[in-house]
């Protein structure tokens, strides 16, 4: 089954008591600006995530700009949201799915396969006439149980091992100047990981928040060894989770997520960094 839903369909389950649907709208220019325009209006009986307070944890040292949160507290999150196991998920925001997809890879972290993202954003669903709402949904409760599954997960000690491993595949999916060093908006060094092959995040869309169908991502893909370990990253682990979701929908299994990304790896002055493209 694919890891996309349609409006349509998620118009059908509005309301519906074996579907949890969150709004995962966010700016990271106006990190206050997601759940204002959430407040404003979102699907009926949406929930919403956001980036920095649900799907990310406080910034230190290291880590990056977007560490991820304990299970304990995810678990406490999605329990609160009325996730369990029998649950549908369903992901939707307006940044053509990256903020959706970071709330999917979590859940598939977290041994809940029972999630998706809405195709279209949420522009496109309001525009199309569905069923929206700026009522706040009536949470109700139950108890998530997770099932971690660790091998989704690097920090910078596995990345490190994996470079040493010419088997392993390391994907930068930020867009090609940030990766080839050449201009650096955010994080206070630039570069990339040595070996690092570059396939931007947003190669994977048609147009903003429509992604590829699944033949056009198995092709994409067609040239990878699926039983090759592949490690992806990104700025600060979230971008990253549409390049994994995309090659999940593309059927490579072997793939984990460097969650502190970019912004994790600098944090490190020890660690090697490139500023050309590897060849």
């Amino acid at each position: 089954m694919s890891n996309f839903v349609s409006p349509e369909w998620v118009n059908q389950k509005v309301n519906s008591a074996d579907v949890v649907i969150f709004d995962c709208r966010f700016s990271l220019a106006e990190p206050s600006k997601g759940y204002e325009l959430y407040k404003n209006d979102h699907i009926e009986g949406a929930i919403y995530a956001d980036l920095d307070q649900h799907l990310s944890s406080t910034v230190s040292t290291h880590g990056g700009r977007h560490p991820l949160p304990s299970v304990n507290i995810l678990s406490q999150f999605f329990s609160r949201c009325g996730v369990d196991q029998e649950k549908i998920v369903v992901a939707y925001d307006d940044q053509s799915g990256s903020m959706a997809a970071r709330l999917w890879w979590i859940l598939k972290y977290l041994g809940h396969d029972n999630v998706y993202v809405m195709q279209g954003g949420y522009t496109h669903y309001k525009e199309k006439g569905y069923v929206i709402s700026s009522k706040m949904p009536v949470e109700k409760p139950v108890y998530f149980t997770p099932k971690v599954r660790k091998e989704m997960l690097m920090n910078k000690d596995d990345v490190l091992r994996e470079m040493n491993n010419k088997d392993t595949l390391i994907i930068d999916a930020r867009e090609p100047k940030r990766y080839k060093g050449e201009i650096e908006p955010i994080d206070h060094k630039a570069g990339h990981i040595p070996g690092a092959k570059n396939i931007p995040w947003e190669s994977h869309m048609l147009k903003p928040g429509w992604w590829k169908s699944r033949e056009e991502l198995e092709t994409k893909y067609s040239g990878m060894n699926e039983s090759n370990p592949v490690v992806v990253y990104c700025g600060s682990g979230v971008t990253a989770c549409v390049n994994i979701l995309a090659m999940d929908e593309a059927g490579i299994t072997n793939k984990a997520l460097y969650a502190g990304s970019w912004s994790d790896w600098i944090s490190y002055d020890e660690n090697p960094i490139l500023k050309e493209a590897t060849k």
